[in-house]
């Protein structure tokens, strides 16, 4: 069986690998170690499709070092004891280890004094953030370096270069692939060159050729061989937090052109579940008392959504993210509670005033509990001045109201009533 063009078309020296000119480019970091034969383990982290695996094939081919494949969910402690005993032999083996950041115990107690020895060099490859899911102990004994995207004109070049190559490209099949079919080619997959070179193959493979012999790949073919857009939001790694924080902040400063475009790429990716989720946390927590009724028709928004589903369950989402990016802003209530929290971790609670403890149950009053307790109800205006916070920190002041709205600008005005009357001023 025929190896995917991906895999045939991957480098076997440095100078071969597309894109990550940062690290491997004439001297830079990656390419020095390799010119002086002085390798460190490394941990490379980035979306898929960017070249992890590539760096790690030419960083071997190219010190001539013998080259394994290791994945930390699927392989045992036993393929990591045949690759150690490799290294013993020959003196060092480069070991791409995939998905390191779900390397257990086991083998990463085996796997660490290799790494300090030089038998083995690791590189790890990873799609999530190494500096929260990877041990210390793993961390402190390599390098990490962070790949990204691949750039359409990157991609390019590794598309034109596997047409052309007639050894392990498709250069022995006389293909015409039309301006827009490349175009879509190389802006479609959001920078993961394996998608774009297994779409290049598919529409090569399942295309039939003219008459001349020649297979015409056209716009359309290249759009069913990509199908859905591969973005980059996948529920676990770091691109979909990445989509997620630059939706809510481009909410919360007001862009609604932004926050559109961000929440489109959520819902092209099929993950309808954060967008809403994120939504009724962005009400309450940038929108709050500035708008309050607003968090509740985000709320509704979502409800609708729920019951509608996609398509039509876009347009109630995309009239509340409207309205969330118009709105007055305010974070009073978060800051709030915040500071309210923080004095309770620091110990500043006190004890409860005596007339505010429980006093329902037999034997309450002989405590002292509930005994003076005015109720508010009974008095003018439903309020008698009495003191509720703990003596310790009976001056205590968590929120403070912003004025961007009409609403929590009526609030700060009764907030500040009740603070004089309760202070006597």
């Amino acid at each position: 069986m025929q190896q995917p063009l991906a895999y045939r078309m991957r480098p076997k020296k440095i100078e071969d690998i597309v894109g990550q000119q940062s690290l491997v480019g004439p001297g830079k970091i990656i390419n020095r170690m390799v010119k002086a034969k002085s390798l460190s383990s490394m941990i490379l982290y980035g979306p898929p499709g960017t070249g992890k695996t590539s760096i790690a094939s030419a960083i071997a081919g190219s010190t001539q070092y013998a080259f394994r494949k290791l994945n930390a969910a699927t392989d045992t402690k036993k393929d990591l004891q045949i690759v150690a005993e490799e290294g013993k032999m020959s003196g060092t083996v480069v070991l791409l280890l995939d998905e390191i950041h779900r390397l257990d115990r086991t083998k990463q107690d085996f796997l660490l004094p290799l790494l300090e020895s030089g038998q083995i060099i690791m590189i790890g490859a990873t799609t999530e953030n190494p500096y929260i899911n990877i041990s210390p102990a793993i961390r402190s004994r390599t390098e990490i370096f962070q790949v990204h995207p691949l750039t359409p004109d990157d991609i390019q070049i590794a598309v034109k270069r596997a047409l052309n190559d007639q050894e392990n490209g498709l250069g022995k099949i006389k293909i015409k692939l039309d301006d827009d079919a490349l175009h879509l080619l190389t802006t479609g997959t959001n920078g993961d060159l394996r998608s774009a070179l297994n779409a290049l193959e598919l529409a090569a493979n399942s295309t039939d050729a003219d008459a001349s012999g020649v297979i015409h790949i056209q716009l359309q073919d290249i759009e069913e061989c990509l199908q859905k857009k591969l973005l980059s939001a996948d529920k676990n790694g770091d691109a979909h937090y990445d989509v997620i924080s630059a939706f809510q902040k481009s909410i919360r400063g007001s862009d609604t052109n932004a926050a559109l475009h961000y929440a489109a790429r959520l819902m092209e990716a099929g993950d309808i579940n954060s967008l809403t989720r994120r939504l009724i946390v962005i009400a309450y927590e940038d929108i709050g008392l500035a708008n309050p009724s607003l968090c509740a028709r985000t709320v509704t928004a979502v409800q609708a959504m729920e019951k509608l589903g996609l398509p039509e369950g876009r347009i109630p989402l995309a009239d509340i993210i409207i309205e969330l990016c118009i709105s007055p802003k305010s974070n009073s209530g978060l800051t709030a509670i915040d500071a309210a929290i923080g004095d309770v971790k620091r110990g500043h609670f006190g004890q409860i005033p005596p007339y505010l403890k429980d006093a329902h149950y037999s034997g309450a009053k002989k405590l002292g509990h509930g005994i003076n307790y005015q109720y508010p109800h009974d008095f003018p205006n439903d309020w008698v001045k009495q003191q509720y916070l703990p003596d310790q920190i009976s001056s205590a002041n968590y929120y403070h109201p912003k004025t961007n709205g009409k609403y929590e600008k009526a609030f700060a005005n009764q907030y500040q009533k009740i603070q004089n009357a309760q202070r006597g001023h």
